[in-house]
């Protein structure tokens, strides 16, 4: 019998990609979609890739709670997932919750769902918080060299405007954007605090936004303890993903109009300074997939003891 998942924040642009991956799965099937502004229209006149009769409703936290689905997908901004969590404690708490926002993402009683680093660790939690965009690329370009560092990482950053979200602000005006870079939140950035939590070492953080839709690129910079040559580097990155259909690690620089609708990330550009420790690597995702979408769907997958992979197009 197939999962039964419910969406709260369908309207978004994650939501809207997660709609799809789903109505694509095997074993999962849209139970309902909640979105205030769509409440009573129908899902296929919005989603072209779904061909079900699924209306959008406005569920509160109780009746999302009271729905009786085996997941429930947060789509929220941050901030706001509380009440909808609460809710499931009360009354449905052997429902899985997937939360996309960064409410618990510092919680130790969250799982934290970035599987090519985190899956060891997951034990059959109901609650799942999924990763952010940027720090995802960050923690999977950085993870190889993690018993190597010395000193601070430092990340510039830039993204599509779809990661500022669809409520109108300069990060995501197209107009404002146009032959523009949009330096913004250059220290102390929730992903910052995010990927040094999780790696446990220090990494600044400088994100821009850029004029394109969607992609993200990050350039890491890394300070090693000792003499690395690009040889040892790149084996090391190659050894560590060789099994992760997610990840694909290249020899030249990734581009960020390359990853634009997939859902893996590319690691690649690996550049060493003359003597051997200071490294520079480049890693690209799409921050609405594997950056947001695919990663909730890698999650549920996990949560259910499906392939990690079912209905991800690889």
């Amino acid at each position: 019998m197939a999962k039964r998942i419910g969406i709260i924040g369908a309207r978004g642009y994650v939501g809207s990609e997660l709609i799809r991956l789903l109505a694509a799965h095997p074993q999962f099937e849209l139970a309902f979609v909640s979105s205030r502004e769509r409440a009573g229209q129908r899902l296929s006149d919005h989603e072209a890739g779904y061909a079900g009769d699924l209306v959008y409703v406005s569920y509160g936290p109780d009746e999302a709670a009271a729905q009786g689905v085996d997941a429930l997908v947060l789509a929220l901004p941050n901030g706001k997932a509380a009440p909808f969590v609460a809710a499931l404690d009360a009354v449905a708490p052997d429902t899985v919750a997937i939360d996309l926002s960064a409410d618990y993402r510092f919680d130790d009683g969250w799982y934290y769902g970035l599987p090519e680093l985190t899956r060891s660790s997951y034990s059959g939690q109901r609650r799942i918080s999924n990763p952010g965009c940027y720090a995802t690329a960050m923690q999977l370009a950085i993870a190889p060299m993690r018993d190597a560092l010395e000193g601070a990482v430092q990340c510039f950053g830039v993204s599509g405007y779809s990661g500022a979200g669809t409520t109108p602000s300069d990060k995501n005006d197209p107009d404002k954007l146009r032959d523009n870079l949009m330096p913004y939140a250059l220290t102390g950035h929730v992903h910052e605090r995010e990927v040094s939590r999780q790696l446990g070492h220090p990494v600044e953080f400088m994100p821009h936004v850029a004029p394109h839709f969607r992609g993200l690129t990050i350039t890491a910079n890394l300070h090693l303890a000792s003499e690395f040559t690009r040889e040892d580097v790149v084996a090391r990155y190659r050894e560590r993903y060789a099994d992760e259909p997610l990840v694909r690690v290249a020899d030249a620089a990734p581009w960020v109009s390359a990853i634009a609708n997939a859902h893996h990330v590319d690691i690649g550009g690996f550049t060493l300074s003359e003597d051997g420790r200071r490294l520079v690597v480049v890693s690209t995702e799409d921050n609405l997939l594997k950056g947001a979408a695919t990663q909730a769907l890698q999650n549920l997958n996990l949560a259910f003891g499906f392939d990690e992979t079912a209905g991800i197009p690889l």
